[in-house]
């Protein structure tokens, strides 16, 4: 469904990303269909580059990352190690402080001079990357694009926990969220309606700034002040610290550490692990045919 003709300027981005959008309602793109993740592919492709931890990148970025001309990075949201290690041969770009009208003609300019192009996200793209937005203005430019998955934050904080997110009789749910304020109305928040479910692990990205907020309206909902609460910051990075706490005291950590960016919050008793039960998985169910007649 790409349209592969390009304009020798860029079309504003916003009319390409309406124009894109209005495709979509009418048509699936053909490349649903043809690839899967992980596929060697044609264009530009939106790599995730993981938590920090430049080991936790995937096979398919690395070697995305060892051929690329010209890389568009997240700024210092991407580990400066993982930059050293993967990508000390090509051009560097810092994405931070540029908007699609400099970006995609970047983009688009680099691809149609042959070189091998390569936008790089924290984390994984699908989860609050903004990376749609780019990737329709740059088809409608008549450059191809992809994603390549990543590991995302709430993943590596998980396995510092030594817990999961997901645990039998304590928690069915996962729910990535993030706070109200410049983005998201309060009635667009709902952190505390995650909590009030009771067997849902809440993770909330890009909201270290707004803990105390957070807490204090969880508190004012009426819920449980001993509730598990973790925070962590710069997951699987040299620098990861990990804050174990309650709703009701989470916040006095956080301040006292001085996080105001880049932790990810985790709410729910999967943050202790405690209470869980066997999976059915590896117990009497996983056996029921096993003395059972023909």
């Amino acid at each position: 469904m790409s349209d592969n003709t390009a304009s020798p300027t860029a079309t504003d981005p916003q009319t390409a990303i309406d124009s894109q959008s209005d495709r979509r309602r009418d048509d699936l793109d053909d490349r649903i269909f043809a690839h899967s993740a992980g596929d060697d592919q044609d264009g530009v492709p939106f790599v995730g580059a993981g938590p920090g931890n430049p080991r936790l990148l995937t096979v398919a970025g690395k070697e995305l990352l060892e051929a690329a001309d010209l890389v568009v990075h997240a700024g210092s949201l991407v580990n400066s190690d993982l930059l050293d290690a993967y990508c000390g041969h090509a051009d560097l770009v810092n994405s931070v402080g540029k908007d699609l009208e400099e970006l995609v003609p970047l983009m688009r300019d680099a691809y149609e001079d042959g070189r091998q192009v390569v936008r790089l996200h924290s984390g994984d793209p699908a989860i609050y990357g903004a990376a749609l937005e780019q990737m329709d203005a740059l088809e409608h430019e008549g450059v191809p694009t992809y994603i390549v998955p990543g590991v995302t934050s709430a993943f590596a904080a998980s396995a510092t926990m030594r817990t999961q997110l997901t645990l039998n009789e304590v928690s069915n749910h996962v729910a990535f969220t993030r706070p109200q304020g410049k983005t998201l109305s309060e009635d667009e928040d709902h952190i505390s309606e995650f909590i009030s479910m009771g067997d849902v692990t809440t993770c909330i990205y890009l909201g270290t700034h707004a803990v105390r907020d957070t807490m204090d309206r969880l508190l004012a909902d009426g819920h449980d002040p001993e509730t598990p609460v973790a925070v962590i910051y710069h997951a699987s990075w040299p620098d990861e610290d990990v804050l174990i706490g309650s709703i009701d005291d989470i916040a006095d950590r956080v301040e006292e550490a001085g996080y105001r960016a880049s932790a990810l919050v985790v709410i729910g008793d999967a943050v202790t692990g405690a209470g869980y039960e066997r999976s059915y998985l590896y117990g009497d169910w996983a056996n029921r045919g096993a003395n059972s007649p023909d």
